[in-house]
């Protein structure tokens, strides 16, 4: 399963990059990641004019889109829309961080997954 990452590079700034979840196919399961230990999970809903500026993911999560959709700017210039069912690992918790924006001005549900 392709995921994205989003993290701080050696020059301070944010960048993007694709990443493989490995799953191990088993019998009557279907295909299954391993188990990933989490410290905790955020409900949160943004407003249809969410605009934040540069900030950085305050610790490692990952983001599970589950209605509306967020721009994402990176540091390099970089710009991603995540939609609903989308999922992404920021990872940019030094630098500069990313931008966040509303799309097709709708709210937007999602889920944030602490891994530290």
């Amino acid at each position: 399963m392709k995921i994205t990452r989003i993290y701080s590079g050696s020059d301070g700034e944010s960048h993007f990059e694709e990443i493989e979840i490995p799953l191990d196919v088993r019998k009557n399961y279907g295909a299954l990641s391993r188990i990933v230990k989490v410290t905790g999970i955020i409900f949160r809903e943004t407003s249809e004019d969410y605009n934040y500026d540069f900030h950085n993911a305050p610790s490692r999560r990952y983001i599970i889109n589950l209605e509306g959709g967020v721009e994402i700017e990176v540091g390099d210039g970089s710009k991603r829309i995540f939609k609903a069912g989308d999922v992404f690992l920021a990872e940019d918790t030094t630098g500069r961080g990313h931008i966040s924006r509303a799309v097709n001005q709708e709210k937007r549900k999602s889920i944030f997954v602490l891994l530290d």
